[in-house]
């Protein structure tokens, strides 16, 4: 039975009834795992991921959703949180990692890291939360409406796209992404000089962002809209756009991309952890991966998954995987502050 706290709603009276919840219809006192989690396809995850779990280990699950960066501030911030699990971005998962917040997992209690990826075994080596999805950015776009074909990233930077794209802000997940490719752009690499070049090619990209947004879903609306013509995106959010309309279409450039995991972390002063790490195994498993990758639209990271052409389709997988480049989120959480300070006078004043 699957609860679901809204993110910025949370109350007294909440509490109470998740209290409560503990409770089934025969009056049986279940345990209750509390997952912070992305709001997407809600309830495909509950029909996926959580109710199949709950079933196997009698367990209640109760849900908190929101954008990676809204959760983990709201967490960071609450001693008391009674947040068992987060899912959020690579980022967020860093710096709370740097900062004693998250579990340092025993990878012998979670047999199914022993599968994962090569570039999501290392990401855990130093016993951070293991990666159940990894995502990269491309460009999704009307052709016929923009009049081009966009194929690179420096394709974004035409003059006759004046007012017609949308970039992640800052902020979200891709943000950063977002400023290594304007780096690229430059020519320079964004580490030789702390994102400055990368600020500098947002500057001149700015004559074409109409506007910036925060949660991929807004995009639909701003496509069918006409609003925008091309977008920089997520591959997991290629569905939710496509499939409200259908004259889009995605590409990643084939100079290459860069990626995110999201991972999957332990609250340090959670009083379920045995439970935690049941959950994590099961959410790196080759079962639940191979269902994910074609509901949930998520690239696995569990090596044993195989995935057809159709299934793999708009995913960090395969060739792209191949094409896509790390991130190094402790040097882009040293800079970020400055680079939303900066962002915000360029793009947002």
């Amino acid at each position: 039975m699957n609860k679901k706290i809204q993110l910025l709603g949370l109350s007294l009276m909440s509490t109470a009834v998740l209290a409560a919840c503990g409770n089934n219809a025969t009056g049986e006192n279940k345990q209750e795992l509390v997952i912070s989690t992305f709001g997407l396809s809600e309830d495909v995850m509950e029909e996926d991921i959580f109710a199949p779990f709950e079933e196997e280990h009698n367990v209640d699950i109760v849900t908190e959703t929101g954008t990676s960066s809204e959760r983990y501030t709201k967490f960071a911030s609450n001693g008391n949180t009674t947040v068992d699990i987060l899912d959020i971005s690579q980022s967020n998962a860093a710096k709370g990692f740097e900062e004693g917040l998250f579990e340092e997992l025993d990878a012998t209690k979670v047999p199914n890291m022993d599968n994962l990826i090569t570039s999501a075994k290392e990401l855990s080596a130093d016993g951070s939360g293991p990666a159940y999805t990894v995502n990269s950015i491309g460009i999704i776009y009307n052709e016929e409406a923009a009049g081009m074909k966009i194929e690179e990233w420096s394709d974004l930077w035409d003059p006759s796209l004046e007012g017609k794209i949308s970039v992640p802000d800052v902020a979200t997940t891709f943000g950063p992404a977002m400023l290594h490719v304007a780096s690229d752009y430059k020519g320079v690499d964004i580490q030789e000089d702390d994102g400055e070049a990368a600020l500098e090619g947002i500057e001149e990209l700015s004559p074409n962002i109409v506007k910036t947004y925060s949660k991929s879903s807004d995009l639909v609306n701003m496509f069918q809209s006409g609003e925008v013509v091309a977008a920089v995106i997520g591959d997991f959010a290629v569905p939710i756009i496509s499939g409200a309309n259908s004259d889009v279409q995605y590409v990643v450039p084939e100079s290459g991309t860069y990626g995110n995991f999201n991972t999957v972390n332990v609250n340090v002063n959670s009083e379920n952890k045995d439970l935690a790490y049941e959950f994590i195994n099961w959410r790196i498993s080759e079962e639940l991966q191979q269902v994910t990758a074609e509901s949930l639209n998520e690239a696995p990271t569990n090596a044993n998954v195989e995935l057809s052409e159709e299934v793999a389709a708009d995913k960090t997988y395969g060739d792209i995987a191949e094409r896509t480049q790390p991130i190094d989120y402790t040097f882009v959480n040293a800079h970020l502050e400055d680079w939303i300070n900066q962002w915000n006078r360029t793009i947002n004043q």
